[in-house]
């Protein structure tokens, strides 16, 4: 009689050891799924999860005894949260979604999601372009325009995750994942009061993007394959706009350096109705975005270099972008803008000038 009790009391210890370690497994998929191929990483991302409540939480007091239940209580989503507010979760791993986390800790509107920067500041021009012309002489402006040096500066720029393909292992590609995104650009000569205040222009920018995630946790981590369409919707003779595909690489290192390479090809056009035939004379073939970032978040700083890759013409453009938090809120950022060559705007595409803009910004993440 002992004996069957004894069995019967240790076939219920087990099933019940079973079940609460099957229940608890899925709090550690998220970093099975981010570090695949990096056992120290995922070990790690292990012990943080399995670490008390208290742990993951500043301020909340340690308990003296540990509830034994408090790994099964963690849900699949608290768990990612955990991991996305880890220091290994990157810039570009976040801005991608390339560890599959959703962003839960950023909104429960996951679904739209920063893209560019977002930014208002007051920009000035050293050298305004007051006449813009193309080489058509139909869109030759036919008198100066009565414009300020100082004006209004402000970026839209969103995407949504469309649709995704996960635990991919093709030729080094983990993820896939589709993207909409929209970036709108103004520029609106708002100390201009003796004529109203007019918006000298706005760029509406739609894209497609599809991205490939590698999963690495250095150097190369995502491709992208993009369909972008830019234009300013002027009539004539100020209209601009073109289509462009393009190709484009992102790496990074030690969670702060990431460099971003884009090359385009440009959709031809009929002659007769392109508004500006010698746009890749001036904004280039591709461009480089260089951005680092501190763990600390107290500030950053981001470089974009344009140029046409012309040995006897060379044109191109360079712009660098600081921000910092300031008092009013850890999302918005004091931000400096500063650039010079071509192409400062659309219309400006084939006109020289430096401009520097003192203003606000909000983090990318």
């Amino acid at each position: 009689m002992m004996m069957k009790r004894g069995t019967l009391l240790s076939f219920v210890f087990c099933t019940a050891l079973f079940q609460s370690a099957y229940a608890g497994s899925d709090i550690y998929l998220p970093c099975a799924q981010q570090y695949p191929d990096d056992d120290a990483a995922r070990l790690k991302c292990y012990d943080r999860l399995a670490a008390p409540a208290s742990a993951l939480t500043p301020g909340v007091r340690e308990s003296t005894v540990p509830d034994e239940n408090s790994h099964a209580s963690i849900s699949p989503a608290a768990s990612a949260a955990a991991v996305s507010h880890g220091p290994e979760r990157s810039y570009l791993t976040k801005a991608w979604n390339l560890d599959n986390l959703s962003n839960l800790d950023s909104s429960e509107l996951d679904r739209l999601q920063p893209y560019r920067q977002n930014y208002l500041l007051v920009n000035w021009s050293s050298n305004p372009n007051r006449q813009p012309s193309s080489p058509l002489i139909v869109h030759n402006a036919s008198a100066p325009r009565d414009m300020d040096a100082a004006e209004v500066k402000f970026q839209l720029s969103f995407k949504a995750d469309i649709g995704d393909q996960r635990n991919i292992d093709f030729l080094g590609i983990k993820t896939f994942r589709l993207w909409g995104a929209y970036t709108q650009q103004s520029y609106w000569q708002a100390f201009n009061f003796r004529n109203s205040s007019p918006f000298r222009e706005t760029i509406y920018e739609p894209e497609l993007i599809a991205t490939l995630g590698t999963s690495h946790v250095s150097g190369l981590k995502l491709i992208n394959f993009g369909w972008v369409h830019q234009s300013n919707g002027r009539p004539m003779p100020e209209s601009r706009g073109w289509y462009r595909f393009y190709l484009l690489g992102g790496w990074e290192w030690n969670d702060m350096t990431s460099i971003m390479l884009r090359g385009w090809w440009r959709v031809p056009e009929n002659p007769l109705k392109d508004d500006n035939p010698d746009i890749i004379d001036y904004l280039g073939r591709g461009d480089l975005v260089i951005r680092w970032e501190p763990r600390d978040k107290k500030q950053s700083i981001a470089m974009l270099l344009r140029n046409n890759l012309h040995r006897t013409s060379n044109r191109g453009y360079m712009q660098v972008d600081w921000a910092t938090p300031v008092k009013v809120g850890s999302a918005a950022r004091m931000h400096i803008q500063m650039s010079s060559g071509y192409g400062e705007s659309l219309i400006d595409y084939n006109h020289r000038q430096n401009t520097i803009g003192l203003g606000i910004s909000f983090r990318e993440w």
